[in-house]
């Protein structure tokens, strides 16, 4: 048992502590980062972590849920760390970013593929730096000696055609939803999803005027309101299923989210499988696990049969 419990709660961070002998475990919640999605607190495996929906004023737009950790359940394992899909969350061992679910190998690594190629480019384009709803890709320009560039209209032709894009992504904060992919040219930027799903809005259901869901959803253009029918509609291709917005639903049933795959690395223990179950569904388990005995059993065929073409 910890020779100490902290916990800090002010408006920007929220941190707690386990201070043993010569350990001392911290976890730190970014309340600028955190949207008040649910992720956290479904996989959290000790309930340690809950949401508050904030009340909302008259005239006002909703407000994102407040999240809070009880330090007495929290066992500081890293689940969190590993699935926010904002980074909010870091988990820290003496001062150093640590996973203990991933290093004992009972938690997978979530992939977050984000791949570049700057040579396509152009050398005046930042649509991708701009469209980036949390403000995390940053684009530069160099010389072909390394000097920044300031102003591109100052350089001659020849010197212009070495000039070098450098793009930089916070991947670590990325909750890939895909807007810098669809403004950049074909192929500059390939995003793809780390979790996937399908979420629908019930019209009818909608409070006639309510964009509570709207007013909280962290991607710009994943939630958007109609002008033909002054409803809030989706635009799936750029939703990153976290489900900030079903918190503050004021309907039951109104808004239906079901998340159906997350991308991971190989997974070596049941951990994972019931985080899994309570982040999509037990049909969203049976999927997963059905597809991984499948790839096992390649897996072992392929080591005991020599294929015609090593022989070769």
């Amino acid at each position: 048992m910890p020779l100490k419990t902290v916990k800090k709660d002010a408006a920007d961070k929220l941190t707690l502590q386990w201070i043993l002998h010569v350990k001392d475990y911290k976890l730190t919640l970014d309340r600028n980062r955190c949207v008040g999605c649910e992720v956290c607190s479904l996989v959290c495996p000790k309930d340690a972590i809950k949401l508050e929906k904030q009340p909302k004023a008259v005239g006002k737009k909703a407000q994102k849920a407040h999240v809070d950790v009880d330090v007495g359940k929290c066992n500081f394992c890293g689940i969190c760390d590993v699935l926010c899909p904002y980074g909010a969350i870091r988990l820290t061992l003496n001062g150093q970013h640590v996973l203990p679910v991933i290093e004992k190998e009972s938690f997978p690594e979530v992939h977050r593929e984000i791949s570049v190629d700057t040579r396509l480019c152009p050398k005046d384009c930042r649509e991708c730096e701009a469209v980036c709803p949390l403000n995390l890709i940053k684009v530069t320009r160099v010389t072909f000696d390394g000097k920044p560039v300031v102003n591109l209209e100052e350089l001659s032709p020849s010197q212009l055609r070495r000039v070098q894009v450098r793009l930089e992504v916070q991947k670590e904060y990325c909750p890939t939803c895909r807007l810098c992919e669809f403004k950049c040219p074909p192929g500059a930027l390939k995003v793809r999803k780390f979790m996937e799903g399908q979420i629908a809005i019930n019209q009818q259901a909608c409070p006639e005027g309510c964009t509570d869901c709207l007013d909280v959803c962290p991607i710009k253009g994943a939630l958007y309101l109609s002008s033909v029918d002054n409803k809030v509609h989706v635009d799936e291709k750029i939703c990153v299923y976290c489900g900030a917005c079903k918190v503050v639903c004021p309907v039951e049933g109104a808004l239906t989210l079901r998340r159906t795959k997350v991308i991971h690395s190989p997974v070596r223990s049941g951990a994972w499988n019931k985080a899994l179950e309570k982040l999509t569904s037990p049909a969203g388990l049976v999927k997963e696990l059905k597809a991984s005995s499948s790839r096992k059993a390649r897996e072992a065929v392929s080591k005991r049969f020599v294929t015609e073409e090593a022989i070769r």
